[in-house]
């Protein structure tokens, strides 16, 4: 069973411009709440970059991160028709020149993935049930992308409390924000945290 909502762009170019998605139990678009407080710690890491959206499932944080200034975002989204929605979303906000959505299983994505020499935003969102069914693989491709992204590219994941942190590469370099059930966990290549607004959400020690 699938129910509507609409989701609204916070900030930047696009604020309040909204999309409709039907929410059922394989897609979970991150919650206002936690956009906000994604972007209030990325700040200035988000313009003039590339965002990858990956799981993009309604592409909300991608184009969030054109509107606030991205030089491009990359969705990767396997349901054809979550990923035929993304573009026409981008294509009604007007910023179609800069995204390019891949119909593809971000797990094989991840593994053939050749990252741009420039530092990058990627942001993964995975449904609830693969952090725990997929959990294996899952963190394999977490390790995949940091390993292949620049210096000062900045890796995010949106997870749920309970989520395996100490299996992540050098857990302890991961600055943890927790938001109701959402688990933020952020990282830059090259430096131990990334930075931004220390108020937003809670650290988890």
């Amino acid at each position: 069973m699938s129910t509507k909502t609409e989701l609204r762009i916070v900030a930047g170019a696009l604020r309040g411009r909204k999309l409709t998605a039907f929410v059922h139990e394989g897609l979970r678009p991150t919650p206002q709440m936690v956009r906000e407080a994604f972007f209030s710690i990325l700040g200035n890491a988000i313009p003039d970059r590339t965002f990858f959206d990956v799981f993009a499932g309604t592409g909300v944080v991608g184009l969030e991160a054109l509107s606030r200034g991205a030089s491009a975002a990359r969705f990767i989204e396997k349901d054809a028709k979550q990923a035929a929605d993304v573009q026409k979303h981008a294509e009604r906000f007007g910023v179609a020149a800069k995204a390019q959505v891949l119909k593809a299983d971000a797990y094989r994505w991840g593994e053939r993935w050749i990252a741009p020499a420039d530092p990058v935003n990627v942001f993964l969102s995975p449904p609830f049930p693969d952090l725990s069914e997929k959990a294996d693989e899952f963190l394999a491709l977490v390790g995949h992308l940091w390993a292949k992204v620049a210096n000062d590219s900045v890796l995010t994941i949106q997870a749920e409390v309970g989520f395996p942190i100490e299996r992540l590469p050098e857990p302890d370099k991961w600055d943890v924000r927790e938001y109701s059930r959402n688990l933020l966990l952020i990282r830059v290549k090259g430096d131990p945290q990334p930075q931004g607004d220390a108020e937003e959400g809670e650290a988890v020690e």
